[in-house]
């Protein structure tokens, strides 16, 4: 993690409402990710997969992520993070998602990696339920790829 906050209970995790709690490590997204995605949803369309095409005539100048990949990610980056910013947990889910904007593209390649501020913490039996905003940023580009409000819930240690 570039940077990570690490709670000491529950009541840290609530006093850290509104402030960034994590940025993660980049990860390239290349094309053999986007193809196995393509492959594990069913979407071939041909600006994520046809690099030949893609190249030529996409206005990106090649192929690039489906969007949901990219959200996809989002697991990922939580793995990376929470079992170690909240050791008084020890199983989490993902609860869903309030909001989701695609805002751009992810090229085969690019870098990106995730920034989450905690939004809310509301208690859930036998846990707590987090709501993160998580911006996706492509690195070097001024735009995210994506921003979601983005809901997860942990389950404390019995």
């Amino acid at each position: 993690m570039t940077s990570a906050t690490r709670f000491q209970d529950p009541n840290d995790v609530r006093s850290h409402v509104g402030q960034e709690v994590c940025v993660t490590d980049w990860m390239t997204v290349d094309q053999e990710r986007i193809d196995l995605f393509a492959r594990a949803t069913g979407d071939f369309q041909w600006i994520h997969v046809d690099v030949e095409r893609s190249a030529k005539s996409s206005p990106y100048g090649g192929t690039i992520a489906h969007g949901f990949l990219t959200l996809s990610l989002l697991g990922k980056f939580y793995e990376d993070y929470l079992p170690h910013a909240l050791p008084f947990c020890d199983i989490g889910v993902n609860y869903g998602l309030n909001k989701v904007r695609f805002t751009n593209s992810v090229r085969a390649n690019a870098r990106v990696r995730g920034r989450f501020v905690l939004a809310k913490v509301d208690e859930v039996e036998g846990g707590l339920q987090a709501t993160f905003v998580v911006t996706v940023e492509i690195e070097g580009q001024p735009k995210p790829a994506l921003v979601a409000e983005s809901v997860v819930r942990r389950y404390f240690k019995h």
